[in-house]
């Protein structure tokens, strides 16, 4: 297996675990429980035993895929074009919207409430700044109609996360049944699309390389100007090193 293949697998991989957990949970919230068809809110699937174990175990998993897909992003960026403002931002939005998923995972809303919430608040908006950011280190980086293209739908995307979020909150705030009920059903809207942006991230991820790794290893040292000093060292007659697609792979 090439590099460049293991690093996207194992990607996807992860981005694709993390959708069917959430799912999982939320199935098995409606197994477990005598609420109804979306009226169960992200915190209400993780409230009661055993969706509350299982809740608290796709949260903390999917905390550490956060911090690994936002790392190895930001390490891409670095590594096909230069370190900037936005990507770092996006690197501290990513970090801290892990952080408060776990503590939006290990402390249920009935058990817990002022922490869960306080998790719920920063993990919902840092997780809205960070597809923010991104969308806009998108149309920055962009040069090819590809990338354009994959701007736009970012942008798309984070235009309806924006308004399933506002009116989560608004409604998550009135007493009627109703409107929690809506409240509910928008912020699962939100969490799909959320998880539906971070599987864009498979266009960029496909042309990752070893070079990523190094960029991580040199703590983001390796731009442009680095990769041209790396090739004028090589040489011409520089072969790549044989055992380093299995060395890749096996990281």
């Amino acid at each position: 297996m090439n590099t460049n293949a293991s690093i996207t697998t194992y990607s996807n991989s992860e981005y694709r675990s993390g959708s069917v957990a959430v799912w999982c949970a939320w199935v098995d919230s409606l197994y477990f429980s005598d609420l109804y068809l979306f009226t169960l809110s992200c915190s209400k699937c993780g409230t009661l035993p055993p969706e509350s174990c299982f809740f608290s175990l796709i949260c903390s998993t999917g905390s550490f895929m956060v911090m690994v897909i936002v790392l190895l992003r930001y390490a891409h960026v670095i590594e096909k074009h230069q370190n900037c403002v936005l990507n770092t931002a996006s690197l501290s939005t990513g970090w801290i919207c892990a952080a408060g998923l776990i503590m939006v995972g290990n402390f249920q809303v009935d058990n817990a409430k002022v922490l869960h919430y306080v998790g719920a608040g920063i993990a919902f908006p840092t997780s809205m700044l960070f597809v923010c950011l991104q969308s806009a280190l998108t149309y920055r980086l962009a040069k090819t109609q590809g990338e354009y293209n994959v701007a736009h739908l970012r942008l798309c995307m984070t235009l309806l996360a924006f308004v399933a979020l506002v009116l989560s909150g608004v409604f998550f705030c009135q007493e009627s049944f109703v409107l929690q009920h809506a409240s509910a059903i928008f912020e699962w809207v939100f969490c799909v699309i959320i998880m539906l942006f971070y599987g864009t991230f498979a266009f960029e991820f496909a042309s990752m390389s070893g070079d990523t790794m190094v960029v991580l290893a040199r703590g983001g040292a390796l731009g442009p100007a680095g990769r041209e000093h790396k090739v004028d060292a090589l040489g011409a007659h520089s072969q790549p090193h044989p055992h380093q697609p299995e060395n890749m792979s096996i990281l």
